[in-house]
């Protein structure tokens, strides 16, 4: 009866050495450090040590998750990473203001003693950001400034910057590919939308909406022929015939006569609406054929 009080004591006496490990139990892997998350921005931006001007650089937590938040400015561009601080996984990062979620799949650089990076567990199913001079596309980071698909938008459509009003320019994802989302108006309220690659800043897609600039129906009641019609927008992609024209009709919206249509070539399928008096372009989208 005498060994009970003592069995209890060891008891107590182990309990009291396992709670005195600290904040951290047996096992967990160490943080990575500050100085290795700053690393790793700095190599995924594709930004040199010396060209870079940190404002803000430390430990927070996020749903449960402890991550580095990283800010820093360099060569004009303003820069925020979020760095999970025990695989040293890019979480989500922005450029300019443009958030991207991410999962990055590299370690963290051993730029501090501290550093102990472990196999990722994060999911990445999400496209995995490289470089920002990168000139590849599915999974890449944007290689074209957002000004530079601005330009790219103004360059097809035909028109300058003095002539239009900017609605966004927004850096997105699509299918797998990475793009700018441009949208802008001109002097008539004629709305235009584009995607714009963000590795080749080639058009993606794009349509624009004259409904806000239709002139009014000719007294006369006067018409193009659907001859006119097809030209038109034919004359939108160069190198189409009439035997691509998939699709064609004549049809009424608002009283006013409209000819709407399909036209597939080259791998691209393009809808179109043409006012059927003054023969102006209404609508026009354009995407690759089966997506």
């Amino acid at each position: 009866m005498k060994r009970i009080p003592l069995i209890c004591t060891s008891a107590l006496l182990a309990l009291a050495l396992a709670g005195c490990g600290g904040t951290q139990t047996a096992g967990q892997a160490e943080y990575i450090g500050l100085d290795a998350a700053k690393a790793v921005a700095l190599e995924d931006a594709g930004v040199q040590e010396t060209s870079a001007q940190f404002s803000t650089a430390g430990l927070d937590k996020r749903n449960g998750i402890d991550y580095y938040d990283v800010e820093f400015t360099a060569n004009g561009r303003e820069y925020e990473y979020d760095i999970d601080a025990v695989t040293g996984v890019v979480i989500e990062y922005s450029v300019d203001g443009q958030s991207v979620a991410a999962a990055s799949s590299s370690p963290a650089p051993e730029a501090s003693p501290a550093a102990t990076p472990q196999t990722s567990t994060t999911p990445t199913s999400s496209p995995t950001p490289q470089s920002q001079t990168t000139g590849q596309t599915t999974g890449q980071s944007a290689a074209i400034t957002a000004e530079q698909a601005k330009e790219k938008a103004l360059e097809h459509a035909g028109l300058s910057s003095s002539q239009v009003t900017f609605v966004k320019a927004k850096l997105d994802w699509d299918d797998g590919r990475q793009v700018y989302e441009v949208e802008f108006y001109d002097g008539d309220y004629k709305e235009y939308d584009y995607e714009i690659d963000a590795a080749t800043g080639t058009v993606v897609k794009y349509d624009y909406d004259a409904e806000y600039s239709i002139p009014q129906q000719p007294s006369s009641g006067q018409s193009i022929t659907t001859e006119q019609a097809k030209e038109k927008a034919l004359s939108q992609v160069p190198g189409a015939t009439a035997s691509d024209i998939y699709e064609f009709k004549a049809d009424y919206d608002d009283g006013r006569i409209q000819y709407e249509g399909k036209i597939i070539y080259n791998g691209m399928e393009y809808e179109f609406e043409i006012d059927g008096y003054s023969g102006s372009i209404r609508e026009w989208d354009s995407e690759p054929v089966g997506r």
